[in-house]
């Protein structure tokens, strides 16, 4: 697996950031697939959420994120979380102690749009991303076995699956 590091601004990142729920999560111009079929939901709490954007606002480092580079464009292998959580800050979908991006003087927006995010380029066939995609999630969230079958096999039933099994509010869940 070839892989490259490199900054990436979160002005970048949320350029044409649009969360579609079950149509897709993307940012990066429409060229990042922020919550690509093998991706599980967004599993942040707040408490998560928020501590995303204190770090960056502190301009302390946040952790390294992971695209794949693919014929159209990205993936997110790893930073899912920390992506949506800093997307949807900067479009105003929620507060950090009551202040919405929109509401922070133009020297904090600047602060935080022009923070330099270390993203891992990764280049490889579906193995390679497969094996590195387990090693790099064995720390954080961890991951069911189910969650990485789905990283293997995609495709409409995954996706209709999902929808009526695994997400919180859907309808198996109302009914157990």
């Amino acid at each position: 697996m070839k892989i490259q590091l490199k900054e990436i601004t979160i002005r970048e990142v949320v350029d044409g950031y649009v969360n579609n729920d079950e149509e897709g999560v993307f940012g990066f111009g429409g060229k990042l697939n922020i919550r690509p079929k093998y991706q599980r939901e967004f599993i942040y709490k707040d408490k998560q959420r928020d501590a995303v954007i204190e770090t960056i606002r502190k301009d302390f480092p946040l952790n390294t994120m992971y695209w794949v580079v693919g014929e159209n464009g990205f993936e997110v292998l790893d930073g899912q979380q920390r992506t949506i959580s800093i997307c949807e800050y900067v479009s105003g979908k929620f507060s950090l102690g009551f202040q919405y991006f929109h509401n922070l003087e133009e020297p904090e927006q600047k602060q935080l749009l022009d923070y330099r995010l270390m993203v891992y380029f990764c280049e490889g066939d579906d193995k390679e991303k497969l094996d590195w995609f387990k090693t790099i999630n064995i720390a954080g969230e961890e991951l069911a076995d189910q969650e990485l079958r789905n990283a293997i096999y995609t495709g409409e039933w995954l996706t209709d699956a999902k929808r009526y099994f695994s997400r919180t509010g859907c309808p198996a869940y109302d009914i157990a």
